[in-house]
């Protein structure tokens, strides 16, 4: 039986395995997955690995997630209140970060998978591990080092500092955030992720000018890549477009695979890759509350007509929203692996 790493494998080494890998984001659904409240599904990592699996075997994609939600590694660093939404994903509802002296305070562990509070993502991996290692890849997801002070002191705050300094400040919460990057990454890996998807609302330029992209957010980018496995490390902005920094993200950091924006033109970045690495069409999924299943459907098949000749693709989602009906998501996956295959493009 090919599986889903046999898919990822094929698409990294622009081979054709039966059809391209298909990743979704489904989080909160597994909540509602095994008829729990939101509160006591998000504290226990084997109802996460066991939520995962349900909805991998339900819906027939290719990928596991060890994510328990955004907003998670704030709690790694000391956030003690989390607001839970019973259809939704929890956010953070108190932020360490306050004042100039929090900044100063802020330690990061030595090792994160020390933490009590890393101990249920310890457990959701193991048990992922287990069950599906080395058949679907297991995702985790790591916060880049200019975005995880929005999660710490709240993204107005963080704005502020990152723009008006005083730059001090600004250079040493970002070199303990980078730090951290490190440790976390270092911490899943060591714990089975295959997949690591780092997220950086700044390293794309819907978010920040290309000159700043290129003056800051690169820079720091590259420090916290820096003697990093670039192996199955994701770039991944979100819902915001990356085609004009693809070939920067390629050739200055190192990174292969491409999660594209909804918003981008997939057909312009599959040429930009040109390649190189693998390229992601994504869909954007908040519409699929209220779409019908054939406009998604279309929608699927618009995305990877425009992306899967020549290999070395994939497709994916950013977040499926929590009241989308399970009839779109089905849907939606059974779409993709329709028009993912290699032979459907024979005809």
């Amino acid at each position: 039986m090919i599986t889903g790493m046999d898919r990822l494998n094929a698409a990294a080494k622009g081979e054709k395995s039966d059809r391209i890998p298909v990743f979704c984001s489904l989080f909160d659904q597994g909540q509602k997955e095994l008829g729990i409240s939101s509160e006591k599904y998000f504290s226990n990592g084997e109802y996460i690995a066991q939520a995962q699996l349900k909805i991998r075997e339900k819906y027939g994609h290719d990928n596991l997630w060890s994510l328990f939600y955004v907003g998670r590694e704030a709690e790694l660093l000391g956030c003690k209140k989390i607001l839970f939404s019973e259809q939704g994903p929890p956010n953070v509802a108190d932020f360490i970060i306050k004042n100039h002296e929090d900044i100063h305070r802020l330690q990061i562990p030595e090792d994160i998978s020390l933490i009590p509070a890393f101990e249920q993502e310890l457990k959701c991996l193991k048990i992922l591990t287990q069950e599906a290692g080395g058949k679907y890849p297991i995702c985790a997801y790591l916060t880049a080092s200019m975005t995880l002070p929005a999660l710490l002191m709240g993204m107005d705050k963080w704005m502020e500092l990152l723009f008006l300094g005083p730059r001090d400040v600004r250079d040493e919460l970002l070199e303990k955030c980078s730090d951290f990057f490190k440790k976390h990454w270092k911490a899943c890996k060591k714990a089975g992720a295959d997949i690591f998807v780092y997220a950086n609302a700044f390293g794309s330029t819907d978010t920040v000018p290309m000159k700043f992209f290129k003056e800051h957010s690169l820079g720091w980018m590259e420090k916290d890549l820096e003697n990093i496995d670039k192996t199955g490390l994701v770039y991944y902005c979100g819902s915001s477009r990356l085609n004009n920094v693809i070939d920067i993200v390629i050739e200055k950091l190192g990174i292969s695979t491409l999660y594209l924006s909804p918003f981008d033109d997939v057909a312009q970045g599959k040429k930009i890759v040109a390649g190189r690495g693998v390229t992601c069409g994504v869909i954007n999924d908040i519409p699929m509350i209220d779409s019908s299943e054939n406009e998604i459907k279309q929608e699927v098949k618009r995305i990877i007509s425009a992306g899967i000749k020549g290999g070395k693709f994939a497709f994916g989602t950013i977040g499926i929203p929590y009241n989308t009906p399970e009839r779109n998501i089905f849907a939606m996956v059974e779409a993709a692996c329709k028009y993912g295959g290699y032979e459907y493009w024979k005809k």
